[in-house]
């Protein structure tokens, strides 16, 4: 369901010009413009290239139909001869001519489906494909390469056109100003007060130089002004709100512009959900969808407006989900800011509303609605970075049961600022959002289309394949973050929840105080372990050499925290086992004492016991740690879903859980999560290296990217220095806990 397609607008010379088929082209071309050919493009993307070596050229598309190219072997048997007859008559001398090898559309469309994936398959994946198509590997090697240069074509044909409308623009305004200055020659000049006639070419040149530094300082003004939306923002995010003057009413983009490319993404999303083949084609190795680029060039070839310098890369993901909300109250969700993020808490780490373009309609004020927005990305581990995009949301309302959620980046401008403020990776959002769709009993339907424009960059790895395959942040991510969090919504409102599911709580006020504390230890896990600006992570390898990432903060002012200096460790791994089986492993009581470094092998019993969604793993507990020095309670939040799990704990203070348990608002207890996040490691094909009773389950749904984080106060005093005995023994203490898992997994030589 998603697609990484990396895309190079600088190539080295000498590879442009040594590529065996991309010469043949170029030379076709070269004897076209000699021959006064009037469409050279069609010459480079549709003629059949020969040459003395018999080297096969093809190109083609899945709706192109077969295409004929010339086979290194004649695979048809022997040469035919071909008699021509001169001018008078007379058959002239024979010539041989091969034959030609017709491509079938079913071996054009899985080339077309192993490219998205891969533009640049290795000789095994080539070897395999030509055994599985028939084709001779040569043939499969020139398809791709022949592939990648009619890519690389319609790339630099769009950037071309895109410098051609550049400079017609600059020629209409040079003639405007020209035009200007000819009919000021008889009046004079508000400015310097003399005629118009009279300054010369040098004084406007000065003139402009003082009106371009008053205009630098307007703008540097408004930078550090913060707009009346951003009060509750960090200085961080109010400078970055700060640079996107550009975007708005009286600046560059008029707000009609605005709401003009809102209205063309919406039609575009709406195609993007419901089309099928051709435009989206299901992977036959991972059964992901992937997205036809070259059909989408074709259906929308006025939105290619983003150009990134240097490489590029392009995600595109689809994926549907039902959800246990209705779609009006979705959609509202959708537009509040605040809600926005606690529904996606674990991708979101920062998010704010920037500018209102326009109000919506009806009772909701949302039908209509379209906002100008910022929002930071993240993974659940310190070793992806995160992903800065300014976007334009509009949500419209389709039909009595259905509403759209588009969102689209409306110009280049925010490519330019995530460029000078230094932003982690670069990102540009295509035509994306949600359709949703009332279904029935308060039910809805999710389709969700997620279309990134990335800046290139370098990932750890450990989670290379997780994320270069768009399924980091794609949208089964979305789908699934979203149904595990209405699910929760219903459980937390329900009011016939039975006992088995609420353990330990005998009243439905103390059921949602617990399920509120657990909730807000767990949105603080995510924001102390992912890669997010908010902290500083400083890379250290311990004694046993073990990468591990460590950050520490103040706190001074937050009631739900202790108060002083904390350091929190983290340490990411990848373990051959499946993310169910691991999730239960964390989850079971009875083996916490097996693995968890501060228990010290106490006894361990669940003594609350809350479920808060369909899946048993979906759970809120309770624990008592009863050692022969004293008893200590944990609480623990489990949460699982089709993409990713995490299982977060907290020693918390017996006598105001015990109040909590009764009914009290458990806002400012103090807790200081720790925890682990577990994913798919994203590698459909890669086999588990252990064997036990389970291992037929095990191979079946592949391995785990485990990343654990370890919180705790070394200071109290907010004032005190941080020093490197604590940072080590935050260390030692993950160290120790990550052995101890691999021990009882028995798999210490992973």
């Amino acid at each position: 369901m998603s697609m990484a397609v990396e895309m190079s607008s600088k190539q080295p010379t000498k590879d442009f010009f040594s590529s065996p088929a991309l010469s043949l082209s170029l030379a076709g071309i070269f004897r076209n413009a000699s021959s006064g050919s009037t469409n050279p493009e069609e010459d480079f993307l549709g003629r059949r290239v020969a040459d003395d070596e018999d080297r096969t050229v093809e190109m083609s598309s899945e709706n192109s139909g077969p295409t004929r190219s010339r086979s290194e072997d004649n695979l048809e048997g022997e040469d035919d001869q071909e008699e021509e007859e001169d001018g008078a008559g007379n058959k002239g001398n024979k010539r041989k001519r091969k034959k030609y090898h017709r491509h079938t559309t079913d071996q054009i469309r899985h080339m077309e489906a192993l490219f998205k994936e891969t533009p640049h398959p290795d000789e095994k994946q080539r070897q395999q494909l030509s055994e599985q198509l028939g084709l001779a590997p040569r043939q499969v090697k020139f398809w791709f390469q022949n592939r990648r240069t009619q890519i690389k074509a319609i790339q630099e044909r769009h950037e071309n056109s895109l410098l051609k409308a550049e400079l017609e623009k600059l020629r209409e305004e040079n003639k405007a100003m020209r035009e200007s200055f000819s009919k000021a020659n008889s009046s004079s000049c508000l400015n310097c007060g003399g005629g118009g006639g009279g300054g010369s070419p040098d004084d406007l040149l000065l003139e402009n130089t003082k009106l371009k530094a008053e205009l630098d300082k307007l703008r540097a003004a408004l930078g550090r002004t913060p707009y009346p939306l951003q009060a509750s923002c960090s200085d961080d995010q109010q400078r970055r709100v700060g640079s996107l003057e550009l975007y708005t009413g009286v600046f560059a983009l008029e707000k009609s512009r605005i709401v003009e490319i809102a209205n063309r993404a919406t039609l575009e999303l709406q195609k993007m959900a419901t089309s099928g083949e051709p435009l989206w084609l299901r992977s036959l190795e991972t059964g992901r969808e992937i997205l036809n680029y070259d059909e989408y060039l074709k259906e929308f070839p006025q939105d290619q407006t983003s150009s990134f310098h240097g490489r590029k890369t392009i995600e595109a993901s689809r994926d549907v989900g039902i959800v246990f909300m209705d779609a009006h109250k979705l959609a509202q969700s959708f537009m509040d800011v605040e809600q926005w993020k606690e529904m996606f808490a674990c991708l979101i780490s920062k998010a704010v509303t920037v500018d209102v373009i326009r109000q919506g309609e009806g009772p909701s004020r949302v039908d209509g609605a379209i906002q100008l927005m910022f929002g930071e990305m993240q993974l659940l581990t310190p070793v992806v970075p995160t992903r800065e995009v300014y976007f334009v949301r509009s949500c419209r309302q389709l039909s009595p049961e259905k509403w759209a959620i588009v969102d689209v980046s409306v110009s280049m401008e925010e490519d330019n600022n995530a460029e000078k403020e230094g932003s982690l990776l670069r990102c540009r959002k295509r035509p994306s959002g949600c359709i949703i769709e009332d279904t029935s009993n308060g039910h809805s339907k999710v389709t969700w289309v997620e279309h990134l424009d990335l800046s290139a960059s370098t990932v750890q790895p450990l989670f290379r394949s997780f994320v270069n395959t768009g399924l980091a942040f794609g949208a089964k991510h979305w789908v699934a973050t979203l149904q595990l969090h209405c699910e929760r919504l219903v459980f937390f409102m329900a009011t016939n929840v039975p006992t088995k599911d609420s353990l330990g709580v005998t009243t439905l006020a103390g059921r949602k105080s617990v399920l509120k504390m657990a909730q807000r230890m767990t949105q603080s896990f995510y924001r102390a372990i992912a890669a997010s600006s908010y902290h500083q992570w400083n890379k250290i390898t311990t004694k046993t050499g073990q990468d591990m990432r460590v950050s520490s903060r103040k706190n001074l002012h937050d009631p739900g925290e202790p108060t002083g200096v904390i350091v929190c460790a983290s340490s990411s791994l990848w373990l051959p086992v499946s993310p169910t089986l691991l999730f239960d492993f964390f989850r079971d009581e009875t083996r916490r004492h097996e693995w968890d470094a501060l228990s010290n092998g106490a006894h361990v019993q669940s003594i609350v016991s809350l479920s808060k969604g369909q899946d048993r793993g979906n759970s809120v507990s309770i624990q008592t740690v009863k050692s022969r020095e004293k008893s200590t309670w944990v609480l623990q939040d489990s949460c699982t879903n089709s993409y990713e799990s995490v299982v977060v704990y907290a020693p918390v203070d017996i006598n105001t859980t015990q109040m909590v348990i009764a009914g009290h608002d458990p806002s400012n207890i103090q807790i200081l999560p720790c925890g682990f996040s577990i994913i798919p490691d994203g590698v459909e094909s890669r086999q588990l290296v252990i064997s036990s009773a389970q291992e037929a389950d095990r191979n079946t749904q592949g391995g785990s990217l485990l990343t654990m984080a370890l919180q705790t106060l070394v200071n109290q005093s907010p004032a005190a220095k941080l020093n490197m005995e604590s940072v080590e023994s935050v260390t030692n203490l993950v160290s120790v806990t990550l052995h101890n898992i691999k021990r009882c997994l028995q798999i210490e030589d992973c």
